[in-house]
């Protein structure tokens, strides 16, 4: 069989979340298939009004044919989905059924399959948590009707089936759960001078309380700052400091007045974006991940630092339950004195660290990105049981 994969997520500069994703998945998918007694035959599309093709990753030439189109983007989406309903990209492609990772202005002919990844609805649920330009984008691209029209759901997590079926009315039986993996990169480090050169790279302090995520509302990144506060005004001779690492994303105005105005922002750091490849180390050099989040899809950083055995600290809110099971702290998102509570209970107990250490390696071991792309395998043939 021939199908198309929509790959339009991995012209990002910077990855984050939907990107890691897509980048992580095809990668084993397409390593899946070459070993398959009935491989797929991959057409993988983009588009792009500039020439940014380097930034796709070399596998997806090497195991696959990459198809690119050169026009402006706000052209060829309004084409796709208001004006023409051109082009057919499974007829451009010449495939009978379409991938598509994550939300994009897709046109597709009446005979193609249509498999879409839904990762989240946070912007159905609280379109609070987004700008004005974001939340005119998901009404542009009309995320209720592409989900109706779709052959079939991929939810990244249990907590995402049960948003598609209370809020798009999708048939549950059209909808398969498969959880992410986690790259195999993440995992205990010994303390090396690699390790040393990327805690002097970003002057790291000895111990610290990491949190991860793009700065955002969603994030509750302000609620952090602000439980630790509580945390480092209490306890004055600790020496835990916070370490915040991500790119900036919008509304991001209050975390960064929460840091201004907190009485104990010189034992805040903010790294900023971190590539990939230093996320391990920063996970492995951190005595506690935090990641209180108001809503997550699947919650990828607090899999990350499990993997590493960094003790974490997230919500019971969510998809996060799911992913850390018994191997972390579960805290109220919105309740400042609980997240500082846990903070106080981990930093305190070094047997509790240990413990949880253990735990989150175990608990992470139940994910793998050759698992997930197996059953994507499976899905994208029409196998759905």
């Amino acid at each position: 069989m021939k199908a198309g994969v929509d790959i339009r997520t991995l012209m990002d500069a910077k990855y984050s979340g939907v990107s890691q994703y897509t980048f992580n998945l095809t990668r084993e998918l397409l390593e899946l298939n070459q070993s398959s007694r009935d491989p797929i035959d991959f057409k993988f599309f983009y588009n792009s009004g500039r020439s940014i093709s380097h930034r796709l990753p070399d596998f997806l030439f090497d195991q696959g044919e990459v198809v690119g189109t050169r026009y402006p983007n706000k052209l060829f989406n309004y084409g796709l989905q208001k004006a023409l309903r051109t082009p057919k990209l499974d007829t451009m492609l010449g495939v009978d059924t379409f991938w598509m990772p994550h939300f994009n202005f897709t046109c597709l002919s009446s005979k193609c399959r249509r498999i879409l990844t839904v990762h989240d609805l946070s912007f159905l649920k609280n379109a609070g948590f987004f700008n004005w330009r974001k939340n005119i984008w998901h009404q542009l691209l009309n995320v209720k009707k592409m989900i109706r029209e779709a052959d079939h759901i991929v939810a990244i997590s249990q907590n995402t089936k049960k948003d598609i079926i209370d809020l798009c009315r999708k048939d549950e039986d059209r909808i398969s759960v498969v959880y992410s993996g986690v790259d195999p990169e993440f995992r205990p480090l010994e303390q090396d001078e690699e390790m040393g050169r990327i805690r002097g790279k970003y002057d790291l302090p000895e111990k610290f309380i990491l949190s991860l995520g793009t700065l955002e509302p969603r994030k509750n990144i302000e609620g952090v700052i602000k439980a630790f506060n509580i945390f480092a005004q209490k306890y004055k001779t600790s020496p835990y400091n916070l370490v915040i690492v991500g790119m900036d994303g919008w509304k991001n105005e209050s975390i960064i007045q929460a840091w201004k105005d907190s009485p104990c922002r010189h034992r805040i750091k903010f790294l900023g974006y971190v590539p990939n490849k230093d996320k391990v180390y920063l996970y492995n050099l951190a005595s506690v991940f935090i990641f209180p989040s108001f809503y997550e899809g699947f919650g990828l950083p607090p899999l990350e630092a499990m993997a590493c055995g960094t003790p974490v600290i997230t919500s019971f809110t969510s998809s996060l339950p799911e992913v850390v099971g018994n191997a972390g702290l579960i805290v109220d998102p919105k309740n400042i004195r609980d997240i500082f509570e846990a903070i106080k209970q981990i930093s305190e107990d070094e047997r509790l660290r240990l413990e949880l250490g253990q735990k989150s390696l175990e608990r992470a071991r139940n994910f793998s990105w050759k698992e997930t792309a197996d059953r994507y395998l499976q899905i994208i043939k029409g196998n759905y049981g």
